[in-house]
């Protein structure tokens, strides 16, 4: 009788990564379990420097964001004031994308146009793309209102009787402007002006507008101009990798900043919301994302690895801008046409704030229920509408959700200190909303060019 073979030896690859997975397990019980505080840390660090090597063995972008965001956040609850010194290696990361983003959407709407005759294709495009960005806010905003509906987050919580001075100073003052000044300020007055605002949406138009008129020229005379913005775009996907090198840094610096800076104690009494947010953001992709992927007929697996490390940087930076460039070379990758990446996404920082529509019901329901203001279901289907129309056009607002969320209590009379209360953890919500509004965008411009068949087959590079 032949014995059976020996099971095959564990992967060696994976024994650092599950050394350190427990080590960090480990401290995290020691701490619950009240044991000295000097061999909680002690094990968390241990595990953190374990899984170093394999890190580096693996060279991803995804894993690294990964790491360096546990250890920002380890940082931030060791050493809380030298973690909150740490921002300016995120506000860095930043500014270089900034550098990039403008010159990277102008190239490759201009050249889609101009470069492959694609004029006839542009306005079928934008309107399926804001089609496509209505289905996903309007079923955001109603998920967000069934949800704090059904968990109640609000209920008990005690209203603070000041507002500090500090959170008054950053809110901006909340007044509802009318469709007129949201369609206004989609256009450019001064292209120059637009870049330094970093208006994404008006120089996607200004291109757009550039491009249509290249268009319009005879060959020998658009040629040198669309040569000449090719090799543009292609240096800015070049200086987007590029940049991404010190993403992970600029990740764990941002993390390690809000810990820091803010504590894990103040955050207890809004527990309940941020669950109720995530959990909801969970539903979100199972109900809405997920039957729309499968519809539109786009491969889950490929997309979700085109889209996972824009994601990261977008959930650890909490800054869409941050995530743009990068997102916009995996979704090429992925088989989207540059001329659709380069119009749909920089048109959803506008029109699709698929994570922020979910955000923004659950904030407002949430502070009449801090306020004990119960609204009816025909008050909460009017603040759902009121919530559709103000939020168009105000992406490029600093601080947008908060005008929002302000315009909204005011009409539905809920006090403003009920509204200002939800800054203590509006950056964790904001991690998850950034990180749902890339993917929203990202998935928008696949389905749009799955839509118009021009969606080709490729594969994600490892």
């Amino acid at each position: 009788m032949k014995s059976n073979p020996p099971p095959p030896p564990a992967n060696p690859r994976f024994a650092l990564p599950a050394i350190a997975a427990l080590l960090f397990a480990a401290g995290l019980l020691a701490s619950f379990l009240h044991s000295p505080a000097a061999v909680a840390v002690s094990l968390r660090w241990l595990a953190l420097g374990i899984f170093v090597p394999f890190a580096v063995r693996r060279r991803s972008l995804l894993l690294w964001t990964f790491f360096a965001m546990l250890a920002g956040a380890e940082l931030g609850v060791d050493a809380p004031q030298f973690a909150s010194q740490t921002h300016f290696l995120a506000d860095i990361f930043l500014r270089l994308i900034r550098m990039i983003v403008a010159p990277l959407i102008f190239g490759g709407i201009v050249t889609g146009i101009a470069g492959h005759n694609h004029l006839g294709g542009v306005g079928r495009v934008a309107l399926k793309s804001i089609l496509f960005f209505e289905i996903v806010t309007t079923a955001g905003l109603i998920l967000g209102a069934i949800a704090i509906n059904l968990s109640q987050a609000g209920v008990g919580v005690s209203l603070p009787t000041t507002v500090q001075a500090g959170i008054q100073a950053t809110a901006p003052a909340s007044h509802a402007s009318g469709w007129q000044d949201a369609l206004l300020n989609i256009f450019p007055e001064n292209i120059a002006l637009a870049v330094a605002q970093n208006q994404i949406l008006q120089v996607a138009i200004f291109a757009l507008l550039f491009g249509t008129a290249l268009a319009s020229m005879p060959e020998p005379k658009r040629a040198p101009m669309v040569n000449v913005l090719q090799s543009l775009t292609e240096a800015m996907f070049r200086l987007t990798r590029i940049i991404m090198f010190i993403a992970p840094l600029a990740a764990g610096a941002a993390l390690a900043y809000t810990v820091g800076s803010m504590g894990l104690l103040t955050l207890l009494p809004l527990v309940k919301l941020v669950a109720t947010y995530y959990v909801a953001l969970a539903a979100f992709v199972f109900i809405v994302l997920v039957p729309l992927l499968l519809i539109a007929r786009i491969p889950l697996g490929r997309f979700i690895a085109a889209i996972a490390e824009p994601a990261a940087i977008g959930f650890a930076t909490t800054t869409s801008e941050a995530a743009l460039p990068l997102a916009m070379e995996r979704m090429e990758e992925f088989g989207v046409p540059r001329w659709i990446v380069s119009f749909v996404i920089p048109t959803g920082y506008s029109f699709n704030m698929t994570g922020s529509s979910l955000y923004l019901s659950m904030a407002a329901i949430f502070a009449a229920q801090a306020a004990g203001i119960h609204l009816t279901l025909g008050e909460q289907i009017v603040m759902l509408a009121t919530l559709l129309l103000t939020s168009k056009g105000v992406a490029g607002v600093p601080r947008a959700v908060l005008v929002i969320l302000l315009a909204t209590a005011g009409s539905l009379h809920i006090p403003a200190t009920a509204v200002m209360m939800i800054l203590g953890v509006d950056t964790l919500m904001d991690m998850g909303r950034t990180a749902m509004n890339v993917i929203g965008n990202c998935m928008a411009s696949a389905v749009v060019a799955r839509w118009e068949g021009e969606l080709k087959p490729a594969t994600i590079p490892t």
